[in-house]
């Protein structure tokens, strides 16, 4: 198993990001989230976004089954996708290392 070091990096350096900006934020996430769907140019990049979360959980579903794991053990990770999109991945990398096929 490779260490995942870039994607710890990632993880530690996006995950503080995202702790500031929502520690500074003059608006409640979900108030942002509902302006950047209400124009057709922005809704466009948030579904694109979330269309790569879904892919993402997928590939982390079948790679928790190729490992002989169950599917409950991925939902954590698929819950922090949910919200906040890349940070479930790079947990879920971090956590479990890149497999040497």
């Amino acid at each position: 198993m490779r260490r995942p070091y870039s994607a710890l990096a990632a993880l530690l350096g996006f995950s503080l990001y995202t702790l500031a900006t929502m520690l500074t934020a003059e608006q409640s996430l979900l108030t942002f989230g509902r302006q950047l769907m209400s124009r057709p140019d922005t809704a466009q990049v948030v579904i694109d976004l979330y269309l790569m979360a879904m892919l993402a959980c997928v590939w982390m579903y079948r790679d928790a089954l190729g490992r002989g794991r169950s599917v409950v053990s991925v939902l954590p990770y698929c819950v922090l996708t949910a919200v906040f999109v890349s940070v479930g991945p790079l947990l879920y990398i971090v956590v479990n290392g890149f497999r040497d096929e």
